[in-house]
């Protein structure tokens, strides 16, 4: 699918290259649009001719035409200033659907909230109720996400997961990052930083965590590391299900109280700025934290130097090839790589102005 996308997307730019125009002019002479003039136009189908530019328009228009409306349905947590994490993939989500609605594709959203597991379950059975032709979904809660897998299978609906896997199950791909090796990445990181006779605070804030899949692979990652390398007695576990920064700090001045000896404390998600606010009103500048996402709150505690390293996976292209995988696939048959891993950054103070989710 990537090949297939990148050639068109490559051609129309050599024809706009060309032509000195930009690539949604030549979109609108590809398609027959209004909008250029017939000098411009011209110029551009001459290009088109002279580069055997073969677009195949006719043949994906009568493929819609008898396909109808296709629907996609997305499955994510709603974006808070809890949540602003899913702001980014709602972006990429979001310009995706900009860009492919004209061949009359709908995105149905459907929006949960992180903390609570019988909101995610209603969203899952009125996706089954109102019908789709693929699926988009962020698995949070596995056993509900699977009763949806299960019902795409039996259907034969496309399913694609994004930003957490789920084992053993049918679907179409998953594009994400890998993450049981982020937690691994992240465990070789603090094993540069750590120093001799320290400890490490591996923190989970999330109201739920043993259902969390994201942050049970992270975590494995992470000890996997340790288990291999170094000792799993240097580490310290901190969860809390509290995800109230006043709860949160209580629970970590009583840490910090009996474990003198930690050093760098690693957060398994974006809740990083939480842990950060605290170190910072208790003036603790000799111990390295590390967390998850570019988030604003986080980038303000990384430019001030209290968070060190975020580890970073680039949410909005997630939401952007999530959409487009079930687009290309849906409409133009294409073949599909069963999984799609993003990148791993480590973002500091020092690059975080250049990166680009």
């Amino acid at each position: 699918m990537e090949q297939k996308e990148d050639n068109l997307l490559s051609g129309v730019k050599e024809i706009a290259r060309r032509a000195k125009v930009s690539r949604a002019t030549v979109d609108r002479v590809i398609h027959n649009r209004p909008g250029v003039s017939k000098k411009t136009k011209d110029r551009i189908t001459a290009i088109i001719e002279e580069l055997d530019y073969q677009p195949n328009v006719l043949a994906q228009r009568l493929a819609l035409a008898s396909r109808g409306i296709v629907k996609l349905a997305v499955l994510l947590p709603g974006v808070s200033e809890e949540t602003e994490y899913w702001k980014a993939p709602l972006e990429g989500i979001s310009r995706a659907e900009a860009e492919i609605k004209q061949y009359g594709v709908q995105v149905d959203y459907y929006f949960f909230d992180q903390n609570d597991k019988a909101v995610f379950a209603r969203q899952v059975q009125l996706i089954i109720d109102n019908g789709a032709d693929g699926v988009l979904i962020t698995p949070t809660f596995e056993p509900e996400s699977i009763k949806l897998l299960a019902h795409c299978k039996a259907h034969t609906i496309p399913c694609v997961l994004m930003n957490s896997d789920v084992a053993g199950q049918q679907r179409l791909c998953y594009i994400g990052p890998e993450l049981f090796e982020s937690g691994y990445l992240s465990a070789q990181l603090v094993d540069y930083c750590l120093k001799e006779d320290q400890k490490v605070l591996v923190v989970n804030i999330a109201r739920e965590i043993e259902n969390n899949a994201a942050i049970i692979r992270k975590q494995e990652g992470f000890l996997a590391y340790f288990d291999k390398k170094l000792s799993k007695d240097l580490l310290v576990s901190f969860n809390s299900t509290d995800t109230d920064y006043e709860s949160v700090a209580e629970k970590l001045n009583v840490v910090l109280e009996t474990q003198k000896q930690i050093g760098v404390i690693y957060v398994t998600n974006s809740r990083v700025s939480l842990v950060a606010r605290w170190l910072e009103s208790v003036s603790r500048k000799d111990i390295i934290l590390m967390g998850y996402d570019y988030l604003r709150s986080n980038i303000e505690f990384l430019k001030r130097g209290v968070i060190d390293f975020l580890i970073c996976e680039k949410p909005q292209e997630q939401g952007y090839r999530s959409v487009m995988t079930l687009f290309q696939f849906l409409v133009f048959s294409t073949q599909v790589k069963e999984d799609y891993l993003m990148p791993i950054d480590i973002i500091t103070s020092a690059n975080y102005k250049f990166y680009r989710n």
